[in-house]
């Protein structure tokens, strides 16, 4: 048996602040290893076991713990930049600098590289006012946006589609489409009698978008954007 003694300053120390030693893992794992070998090997400790096991559990909840707080922390810088980003967007009072504003500062602030709003209209061809105000706006033939939300495919309707993809279409984004790895699809309803339009947002990360992600604040946005544009086009 061994009769060394701990220092009476030490032992004070621990006696008057015990959580010192009960928070320290790595100094509760050395007492619990020496008590083990002085108990010896043939026989089980059972409170050493469920220690082992509380340990292991503690260890899972904290990396859980972890991950809900860096969540929550992803949402709220993500709601700050929906609501920059909103702020930006109403700024303007002219449907001109509404436009440009899209793909330069509010496009600035998602962090996105290209961003172009498409509006369908009956007489594509002939809408050549519309396409001087800007290289945002792109006109298209009724149908084109649900095309191109499906992919051409049958599916069922959503407000938002993110994916990921090898290039941008052409059509859509222009010089920027083969740099482009993801984009986000906000399809927009601007009332009654008027044809659809849409919002999409294209960027060079292709971890951007992707369908896994949460898509409540690009609805909140794409909200406010229909708002905007029903008073434009009023």
């Amino acid at each position: 048996m061994s009769t060394a003694k701990i220092d009476d300053t030490l032992r004070e120390k621990i006696i008057s602040e015990p959580d010192v030693i009960l928070d320290d893992q790595d100094v509760m794992q050395a007492l619990i290893a020496a008590n083990e070998r002085a108990m010896g090997g043939n026989i089980v400790d059972l409170r050493g076991i469920a220690m082992e096991r509380l340990e292991h559990r503690l260890d899972r909840l904290e990396d859980t713990h972890r991950s809900v707080v860096a969540a929550a922390f992803d949402n709220l810088a993500g709601t700050n930049q929906i609501h920059r980003a909103i702020l930006r967007m109403l700024d303007p009072i002219e449907f001109e600098p509404f436009l440009k504003d899209l793909n330069g500062p509010v496009a600035d602030i998602l962090r996105v590289d290209s961003m172009k709003l498409v509006l369908e209209s009956a007489n594509a061809e002939g809408e050549v006012a519309l396409q001087r105000l800007g290289s945002v706006l792109q006109v298209a033939e009724p149908g084109f946006v649900a095309r191109y939300v499906s992919n051409g495919r049958a599916a069922p309707h959503r407000q938002i589609v993110l994916r990921q993809m090898q290039e941008g279409s052409a059509a859509i984004y222009g010089d920027k489409a083969p740099y482009l790895r993801s984009e986000a699809c906000l399809q927009l309803d601007f009332g009654t009698g008027r044809l659809p339009g849409m919002l999409v947002m294209g960027a060079e990360d292709p971890h951007l978008f992707s369908p896994q992600q949460g898509t409540n604040l690009l609805e909140f946005f794409s909200g406010v954007f229909e708002r905007s544009m029903r008073r434009w086009l009023s």
